[in-house]
């Protein structure tokens, strides 16, 4: 009974410190989304939700949400939230440098503070499965045919949609209407319902709904091993390998080593054999860019997105 019972004060007394040894947050995790439940954003939060819980016994991960203006409604928010390691913020490029560049949000790019960038969603273009449309090929015609005519959805205005909407229209030579949602989960309701023609989002959205929609073209090196029959846009004759990053941003309050811990953590959500399976049923391409590689990388992204907003006249009246 002694034994025992000096065995369960041990236990006690080091729990903390051996939950503290693996990065574990000493609180619940606050983890704020962007964008409405039901899209690529919130499902990646809900994998990470369930490994962070093994990996940290003792915590529970909050996922809250804040969604509007593509995002930016939350963005333009987070550095009010408390500085303590345990508000995390969903945030998504190239949005965070479209959005700024228009000039209609309340953040710029330098007001966001990322701490891990965790995966890579590659475009994809979409119609509904009860579409006519069988194939890219039949997508063009009907474009070409209908100038103007067709309506394709995507997640916010000047996001990584937005962008590659346009790209669509220039790169084939066409003329559709981008359709603007609060983010995937509203924009699939339209897709799958078959009140838009279809849409331009991510290979996640093509894969979790391959019942009720058809994937036509995706912007990846090879083609989707989960998509195998869906061409790359490279096949089409055009070079597009793209798509949207997801991470974690923090409060710029949040000290500097509760920034490593973080983006440890989530290293170590990303290395778990669980959240590789969840990502690759899932259609998301893992990537780990944690605190000690943010400023090249987002240096890097800045300039790449920042030419091609202005390429694609986003911004300009």
């Amino acid at each position: 009974m002694v034994k025992s019972l000096l065995c369960t004060l041990v236990l006690a007394l080091t729990a903390p410190f051996a939950a503290a040894q693996q990065g574990c947050p000493d609180k619940n995790v606050l983890y704020w989304q962007a964008f409405p439940p039901g899209g690529e954003s919130d499902l990646s939060a809900r994998h990470q939700q369930v490994v962070l819980k093994k990996k940290c016994p003792g915590i529970d991960t909050v996922i809250q949400y804040k969604a509007g203006a593509g995002g930016a409604l939350m963005w333009s928010q987070m550095n009010a939230l408390p500085g303590d390691g345990v508000n995390i913020v969903g945030v998504n490029l190239p949005h965070i440098v479209f959005q700024p560049i228009e000039g209609e949000v309340q953040y710029k790019t330098a007001d966001v503070t990322p701490v891990f960038w965790f995966h890579f969603t590659p475009d994809a273009l979409v119609v509904p499965e009860a579409s006519p449309i069988k194939s890219f090929a039949d997508f063009l015609a009907a474009a070409k045919a209908n100038p103007g005519k067709m309506n394709l959805g995507g997640s916010g205005r000047n996001s990584a949609n937005h962008a590659s909407h346009e790209r669509l229209n220039a790169a084939f030579g066409i003329k559709s209407t981008y359709v603007p949602y609060k983010g995937t989960g509203d924009m699939a309701l339209a897709v799958v319902g078959n009140q838009i023609d279809g849409a331009v989002t991510y290979t996640a959205f093509a894969i979790n709904n391959k019942a009720k929609v058809r994937a036509l073209a995706v912007a990846m090196e090879q083609r989707h091993p989960l998509l195998p029959d869906v061409p790359t846009f490279r096949e089409l004759g055009v070079d597009w390998v793209d798509g949207a990053y997801r991470g974690i941003g923090v409060p710029k309050s949040t000290p500097p080593e509760a920034r490593k811990r973080l983006s440890d953590l989530w290293a170590s959500l990303n290395a778990d054999p669980e959240m590789k399976e969840l990502a690759a049923k899932s259609g998301f391409e893992l990537i780990n860019v944690g605190v000690e590689q943010m400023d090249a990388f987002m240096q890097g992204k800045i300039k790449l997105y920042t030419e091609g907003a202005q390429r694609l006249n986003l911004g300009k009246k």
